[in-house]
């Protein structure tokens, strides 16, 4: 008979808490030091650098639990860029999401050219493993390029406003950038985001357009599936 480790053992604090501070960091726009706080709020004392821990070792296991879990994207795929200043050198944050604004990956690259756009697109597919009925871009001419190679029977939208979509699912990787004080590094800069974007987009409900007992429906199952990933996450 075989035994499975435990992933937590070791750890002072039980994994509830674990889960507890990484969601509270990757789902609100909460510093690690807030983090600390809202903790000691509760009676636990633990400082900023063990939640940064956690969230380096637990969270993107979290967040690759989340999208194997998650239902299958839509067929509609919206992606944009947007510019991240790293130590003075300027990278570019690559995102797509679909209809329903869901975000389905994200990529660093300090260039914006078709090489890097044929990057993210393979990126996509091989996370995805299907191919979209159709994408929405801007008028980069670098996103032509890489679609009539990579996804030739795609049908192809180019409009600067189609894309407003996309454009407005940066905000959250801007409030964090602005919490963070900037991106220390670029492989520091895609380890963050690859674990917050499932993370956070999980609890994005999307209240406004559900009444009160939907919501509460919603977020309840959230709230489970987020318990279940996190106590599977690490155990096999």
């Amino acid at each position: 008979m075989s035994t499975t480790s435990n992933p937590y053992r070791g750890f002072r604090f039980p994994a509830e808490i674990i889960h507890q501070a990484v969601w509270l960091y990757h789902c609100f726009s909460l510093s690690l030091r807030e983090v600390e706080l809202i903790l000691a709020a509760r009676g636990i004392e633990v400082s900023y650098e063990t939640i940064r821990e956690w969230s380096l070792r637990f969270g993107r296991t979290y967040a690759k639990t989340l999208k194997r879990r998650r239902q299958q994207p839509g067929d509609k795929w919206f992606l944009d860029e947007v510019f991240v200043r790293i130590r003075g050198k300027l990278h570019y944050l690559w995102r797509a999401i679909d209809q329903h604004g869901n975000v389905l990956d994200v990529l660093i690259q300090s260039r914006r050219n078709t090489k890097a756009a044929k990057r993210f697109f393979r990126k996509l597919l091989k996370g995805l493993c299907y191919a979209p009925r159709v994408i929405v871009t801007d008028k980069l001419g670098s996103y032509g390029a890489a679609k009539r190679e990579i996804l030739p029977g795609v049908e192809h939208r180019q409009s600067r406003y189609l894309n407003n979509r996309c454009e407005v699912s940066h905000q959250p990787t801007r409030r964090r950038e602005r919490h963070m004080r900037r991106f220390k590094s670029a492989r520091q800069a895609q380890q963050f985001l690859a674990t917050h974007s499932p993370i956070h987009n999980h609890f994005q409900l999307r209240r406004h357009r559900l009444s009160a007992n939907e919501y509460r429906t919603v977020r309840d199952h959230a709230f489970a599936t987020w318990r279940d990933a996190t106590g599977a996450a690490l155990v096999g």
